[in-house]
């Protein structure tokens, strides 16, 4: 098969399209036929070897943590899915943008997304939901989302809204105009934030996700009153000292299955900025490390 691969860590130039040996699935495994491949930060981190230490993989390895596709190899041990299903889902930190991929958690993609938009619901959507979980109930509450633009944080705003949530997003005053498109109230971010948030909910926040780690996870507590009440997705290294909720996203199938019935009902449509194609890897990445994408990045394979 074809496949993306980088043979050493370092920038996008060790990125290159060859031809790899196919993939097998394990036991509570399946392949699919990859149709897209999302494109997340966790990629070029991994890539770069900034991530070695806490994600170590083994060399050359294909960049890619989640895809869309058909089933068309089933592992030992696998219930409910048929070769030939549409499927979304994830791997391991590796493993997505090539023609064949393993899939450890997976959910039939629904009719209303495109290849593109279901290539980019694997990640974001397991993150953010397990962030507003972290949270509690949202119907009736007044959620605050840090860098609501990007992949994960404009999922959450979604789903959020879906939930019953009134959701206040940050973001730069030119992702304003997206952010209200998807039922949220916008915002700019930095300096002057608890002012700006105290006058567009004058009956204060009760919740607040942070997906950005922008630095400000102590003015986010400050701003809702209680580091119980607060969950990131992205600031470890404050998340601790705070008290705040950290959460890391697992590979589970039932919120991948909670997400394609949301998207469904018409209530969650991952945003994909830019599609690129599989010999466009590198260009992919490099669009992604420049930073302040709207949505998401797509390969299409």
């Amino acid at each position: 098969m074809r496949a993306a691969r980088y043979h050493q860590y370092g920038g996008g130039e060790t990125l290159v399209v060859e031809e790899v040996p196919d993939p097998r699935p394990g036991p509570g495994e399946i392949r699919v036929r990859v149709a897209a491949a999302g494109v997340n930060p966790v990629d070029w981190k991994v890539r770069s070897g900034v991530a070695q230490a806490m994600i170590p993989v083994d060399l050359p390895a294909i960049p890619g943590r989640d895809a869309v596709g058909t089933v068309d190899e089933i592992g030992a041990d696998v219930r409910g899915v048929s070769v030939g299903d549409r499927v979304f889902g994830l791997g391991g930190v590796t493993g997505a943008t090539a023609e064949l991929a393993v899939l450890s958690a997976w959910a039939q993609a629904p009719d209303t997304w495109s290849d593109e938009e279901a290539a980019g619901a694997g990640l974001a959507s397991l993150t953010a939901m397990g962030g507003l979980k972290a949270l509690g109930p949202l119907r009736g509450r007044t959620l605050l989302i840090e860098g609501a633009a990007g992949g994960v944080g404009s999922a959450a705003v979604e789903i959020a809204v879906a939930g019953g949530a009134t959701v206040i997003g940050t973001a730069s005053e030119r992702n304003h105009e997206f952010l209200a498109s998807l039922g949220a109230v916008p915002t700019t971010y930095g300096a002057g934030l608890a002012e700006r948030v105290a006058a567009l909910a004058p009956g204060g926040v009760d919740i607040v996700l942070d997906t950005a780690a922008s630095g400000s996870l102590p003015d986010l507590v400050a701003i809702v009153g209680d580091p119980d009440r607060v969950a990131t997705v992205a600031d470890h290294a404050n998340a601790e000292r705070l008290g705040v909720h950290m959460v890391n996203a697992a590979n589970d199938p039932a919120l991948l299955a909670e997400a394609a019935d949301l998207g469904r009902q018409g209530g969650y449509t991952p945003r994909v900025e830019r599609v690129f194609a599989l010999d466009q890897i590198a260009e992919a990445h490099a669009y992604g490390e420049r930073g302040h994408t709207r949505g998401k990045i797509v390969v299409r394979v």
